[in-house]
């Protein structure tokens, strides 16, 4: 590592003011401070320095994402083999090649064309490469189908890093989830591939043995609740994840994993987690009581173990730019994004997945929980000080 670094310094030269590559320091700065802790120094005041950076976070976020990475890749080759009536002939290697194949290539796509933005705004507004899409890079693909076609991934990464992100002032800044705007767009411009019965399982096209429709989709369309009996995928499929799904979301185990990591590094909310489950369980609970179609009968513990309930309430809901800040705004933020998500799985049967919708709903919402709550703390701080009339 001492040789990489002193050619990094070597090589840095150019970079710096005066030199021919100037105006591309910014680029140069951001892969140097990625592979290194950054020797930047403070000229005034006195400040007390952490021993983690913003980079060093966002890796624990992406660290803690790779166990639905990991098996968002057997998925993808399982249910592959699974449509084609080849699952017992399958082995691991094969499936997990099949997800390779299909799930790198939009990792690339999503990284290549946002950071390639991000260096842009860099050079032009003279200011460092902004660490927020090395998370959002990530996500992007693990919310999407897995036979989505690149230029799409290409077209809503660009979509949400310049809309959701730039024009609000950049990483920080922002007021909406930028992974969560990348699949708004996707769904809302292109629904047919967002919500088609085939996309969530690759080569399942044509194919009579099984539909690649999701869980929620199949639910949305019963009207009958005794049709729950002939869901062909058991509880314990659906919290492992061996299920038609977007790629990183159908494992609800590996989400758990994923959550504890944060936790324990402090950086993910447990408030907004515990809470969103609550909420979640709550508006199941109450549907459930009434009972009429599929969705509404179906079991509100189920709920938050299908679809892409665990994933958003783990890595999208406790973003910490969009979220709530106060403490007890992050339990009132969690505890509704988890009825709503609920909520619009059943009363929406075009869009069963609510999750997405509820999590940028309630990102709009969080300062205005944050400023109710403070604007309450104030009141009775107040109370508490204010001196009785004689």
């Amino acid at each position: 590592m001492k040789f990489l670094e002193d050619q990094l310094h070597k090589a840095k030269k150019p970079f710096e003011k005066g030199g021919k590559l100037e105006k591309f320091m910014p680029a140069f700065d951001a892969i140097e401070t990625f592979l290194f802790t950054p020797a930047h120094t403070n000229h005034s005041g006195a400040h007390i320095r952490d021993g983690i950076d913003l980079k060093r976070t966002m890796s624990v976020v992406i660290f803690a994402m790779i166990p639905c990475l990991l098996f968002g890749i057997y998925n993808a080759g399982y249910q592959h083999f699974r449509a084609q009536g080849l699952l017992e002939s399958a082995t691991f290697m094969d499936m997990a090649l099949i997800g390779l194949m299909k799930i790198v290539p939009l990792l690339v796509v999503s990284y290549g064309v946002g950071l390639g933005i991000e260096f842009a705004f860099a050079i032009i507004k003279k200011h460092s490469v902004e660490e927020g899409f090395l998370v959002t890079g990530m996500l992007i693909p693990l919310v999407l189908p897995i036979d989505i076609p690149l230029w799409m991934v290409a077209v809503a990464t660009a979509f949400s890093v310049l809309f959701a992100k730039e024009v609000f002032g950049g990483t920080g800044m922002n007021v909406m989830n930028v992974a969560l705007t990348a699949r708004a767009f996707l769904f809302f411009a292109y629904p047919t591939f967002m919500s088609g019965d085939k996309i969530w399982v690759h080569g399942a096209t044509g194919n009579d043995a099984m539909s690649g429709a999701t869980i929620l989709g199949d639910l949305a369309a019963m009207k009958d609740p005794s049709g729950l009996s002939n869901i062909q995928y058991s509880a314990a499929d659906m919290f492992f994840g061996f299920i038609p799904g977007s790629i990183g979301e159908t494992s609800t185990l590996a989400c758990l994993i994923g959550a504890a990591m944060l936790i324990f590094t402090g950086i993910g909310s447990w408030r907004i987690m515990v809470s969103a489950v609550l909420g979640g369980a709550v508006m199941g609970l109450i549907f459930n009581a009434i009972g009429v179609t599929g969705l509404m009968a179906f079991p509100w513990w189920q709920h938050l173990i299908v679809g892409g309930f665990a994933f958003g309430v783990v890595y999208m809901a406790t973003d910490p730019v969009t979220a709530a800040s106060t403490n007890t705004g992050k339990l009132i933020y969690g505890f509704l994004i988890g009825m709503f998500a609920i909520m619009i799985r059943v009363f929406n049967p075009a869009y069963p997945e609510g999750i997405m919708l509820a999590i940028l709903l309630m990102n709009v919402f969080a300062p205005l929980i944050d400023h109710f709550v403070v604007q309450a703390n104030i009141k009775r701080r107040l109370a508490r000080t204010a001196v009785p009339a004689k």
